[in-house]
This record gives structure tokens, sequence and C-alpha cells, in this order.
């Protein structure tokens, strides 16, 4: 039944959380790419735009 209900919003909903799972796929995908090759401060570089 929850299962049910949990659908049925996802198909009425106005709103979505796609742009959000976007940004946590791309955030995911660089920390596999650099997995064993660098600390934090190269990470840091890269996920945050430079201003």
């Amino acid at each position: 039944m929850n299962e049910y209900a949990a659908a049925q919003a996802a198909l009425t909903e106005p709103w979505s959380t796609g742009q959000v799972e976007g940004q946590i796929m791309r955030l995911k995908l660089l920390k596999r790419q650099m997995y064993g090759r660098a600390k934090i401060d190269l990470l840091r570089l890269r996920v945050l735009p430079i201003a």
C-alpha cells in the first residue's frame, strides 16, 4: 500500500527531484574518478566552481 501511494505521488505531483539527483550523481562520479588518487583538496577544487 505504501508503494502505491509513492508511485501515485510521483505521477501526480508537479515538482521533481531530478535536478538534485543530477548534482548528487555528478558528485559521486567525481569521487569515483578520484578515489585513491588525491586528497580532499583536489576534490574540493573540482567540485566547487571557480569564483
